[in-house]
């Protein structure tokens, strides 16, 4: 049977996005990897591996022995933490994917999803609908592995026909996991703290505006790219990807509608500088063009679902 590796799974993005994987191709196809022995928990419903894709003799046996012909590479060190173990996180990001994209050259997979973010653009791009092509000068570790990781998926792709696709993913947002140490983390941490009946200390400005999503759009993006006919994937770097934009008072204010009494203080730290550096908006429209993306959540929205489901999630 043709399995489908998905690795760094307990994070934000894969813990939603294994579940989904599983619903479509059973959970006997799915392999969810991660680190940690504990996050086996979480996967009871597919296939489970503790796997440290730093590992590559003991990553390189599972694809062969499962028969792996997708892979799902998440594993990443996202930027706040980047920052604070930059060698470790440029090892970590790099190295990963230089091997799967290698693991899928060799064993002739049929495809590779590989993140990017908006973290690859600098204070030189443009910051309002930021186009698909333009200056892109990171200043962030996460930023400058995620710029490299696009030109080397371009690369296995016209050098070696590997059917690699990625998305430039902005913040995302989702109430399923905790905060996993990148700088938009605030918006998520934001809503468990209004919960928990606690003041919000928020670690940017208020009016920093930052292209974001929520989480159920980032998981029918993926999935409708890595569905689409090949042909209709016509770049093979990364997709800009949006899905809305706001600043920490505008979500602060969408949640007054419901909560009235929250209250929120801005103590910004190093984490400004990055989100300084970040589009304030994205132009999406080669991904609505090529293979029909289009986000169903706006912010309000957004807002409603996640005080409405988190109260009743346990983590």
């Amino acid at each position: 049977m043709e399995k489908i590796l998905v690795i760094g799974a307990a994070g934000q993005l894969g813990s939603e996005l294994t579940k989904s994987l599983s619903d479509i191709y059973g959970g006997d196809r799915v392999i969810a990897t991660d680190l940690n022995e504990s996050a086996r928990s979480k996967f009871d419903y597919c296939q489970f591996e503790v796997l440290d894709i730093m590992d590559q003799a003991k990553a390189k046996e599972l694809i062969q022995k499962e028969n792996v012909k997708q892979v799902y590479h998440l594993a990443a060190v996202l930027s706040a933490t980047g920052e604070q173990k930059p060698l470790f996180a440029w090892n970590l990001n790099m190295d990963s994917l230089l091997f799967v994209l290698e693991m899928a050259r060799e064993f002739k997979m049929e495809k590779v999803y590989w993140p990017s973010s908006i973290a690859v653009f600098g204070p030189n791009t443009p910051k309002i609908n930021t186009p698909q092509y333009c200056v892109k000068e990171p200043n962030t570790v996460y930023g400058i592995s995620k710029q490299a990781g696009e030109r080397w998926c371009e690369y296995y792709f016209q050098k070696y026909g590997v059917d690699v696709r990625s998305l430039r993913y902005p913040g995302l947002i989702g109430y399923k996991s905790l905060p996993g140490g990148g700088t938009t983390d605030y918006a998520v941490d934001i809503y468990h703290k209004v919960l928990a009946g606690e003041k919000f200390s928020c670690f940017l400005r208020e009016d920093s505006s930052l292209p974001m999503m929520y989480m159920p759009d980032a998981i029918k993006a993926t999935l409708d790219l890595m569905h689409a006919p090949s042909e209709s994937v016509k770049i093979r770097s990364s997709y800009n990807l949006a899905g809305m934009s706001f600043t920490p008072k505008d979500i602060y204010e969408s949640i007054l509608k419901y909560y009235p009494n929250f209250e929120i203080e801005y103590n910004p730290d190093f984490r400004q500088s990055i989100a300084d550096s970040w589009p304030d908006s994205v132009d999406d429209s080669c991904a609505r063009t090529d293979w029909g993306w289009k986000p169903d959540f706006g912010l309000d929205e957004m807002t409603k679902d996640i005080l409405e489901n988190l109260p009743n999630y346990s983590f």
